[in-house]
């Protein structure tokens, strides 16, 4: 009698349990169906997020069997006025012309890989330069290289940074967030180097330096000399700043046999047409 007791208990306590245990999971069934569509959503797009942010993106860089032709555009101010100013209208074309031909537009680090490492990302490539870093590289240029997906370096002149008409360093910290801009050195006060005493230019190069890298938090790999004056002192001074290359106004296109601190870049002038712009990049890399 005891042992039909003792079997008959287990057997319900059985039963309660089951029963427990599909209450709980029709609860849950409840509780997801009535879950916000937006929360599920929201949960869905975050876990995509995350796998997406797992997954890097690189690109492949190919080495070239010859030595590397790299097209360095050099730009002033974006407006009107003299030789050195190029219209808004006339750098919106080029800029299109460019996304149209599908070219590779460099970074400062990137142009320095390239150079020094002979290979490439893309099949066409171009670097582009503003000298002197002038406020409508902001306002007229920035815009237009995003529009168009491109990249751009500006020769920054670090004495100059109080003027009305130049870049103040929270304009250039605001456009290096674009990730469409870099800045590279033109030194303190775009003084003529090769005229310059020895410490004068090591102060002018080193000075500059000194100050992107600490407020703008990088590592100033290019100089732009001012009106692409220089001498041996210069280029020797440059690389104990701790530069990788140096661009002059040499007309031409850049090849590491030029030496990495005498690099040739290619003026465009205002009027320019889009047909003589598109022969300045007319090179192949084989």
């Amino acid at each position: 009698m005891r042992r039909h007791w003792l079997i008959g208990g287990l057997s319900l306590l059985c039963l309660a349990g089951i029963w427990g245990g599909f209450a709980w999971h029709q609860h849950r069934l409840a509780a997801t169906a009535t879950q916000p569509q937006a929360t599920r959503t929201t949960q869905h797009d975050q876990a995509t997020t995350n796998r997406a942010a797992a997954k890097p993106t690189t690109t492949t860089w190919h080495h070239l069997k010859h030595p590397l032709k790299l097209p360095i555009l050099m730009y002033h101010s974006l407006s009107t006025g003299n030789q050195l100013r190029v219209p808004p209208a006339q750098f919106a074309r080029e800029m299109a012309y460019l996304k149209r031909h599908h070219y590779r537009t460099l970074s400062a680090a990137e142009a320095v890989r390239a150079l020094t490492t002979n290979s490439v990302p893309a099949r066409h490539v171009v670097w582009i330069t503003l000298d002197d870093a002038y406020r409508d590289n902001l306002t007229a240029g920035l815009p237009i290289l995003q529009r168009d997906h491109l990249h751009a370096t500006i020769n920054v002149i670090t004495g100059f940074t109080h003027k009305s008409n130049h870049l103040t360093l929270a304009q250039m910290t605001k456009m290096a967030t674009t990730n469409r801009v870099d800045f590279a050195s033109h030194t303190v006060q775009h003084l003529d180097l090769d005229e310059l005493s020895t410490s004068q230019q090591r102060r002018e190069l080193s000075a500059s330096k000194t100050w992107l890298d600490t407020h703008l938090h990088q590592q100033t790999q290019v100089l732009c000399y001012p009106a692409g004056r220089a001498n041996a002192t210069t280029r020797r001074l440059a690389r104990q700043a701790g530069y990788k290359v140096a661009l002059t106004t040499n007309e031409g296109v850049a090849q590491l046999s030029q030496g990495r601190y005498n690099l040739a870049r290619l003026r465009v002038t205002p009027g320019m047409s889009t047909a003589t712009f598109a022969t300045l990049l007319a090179v192949t890399n084989p």
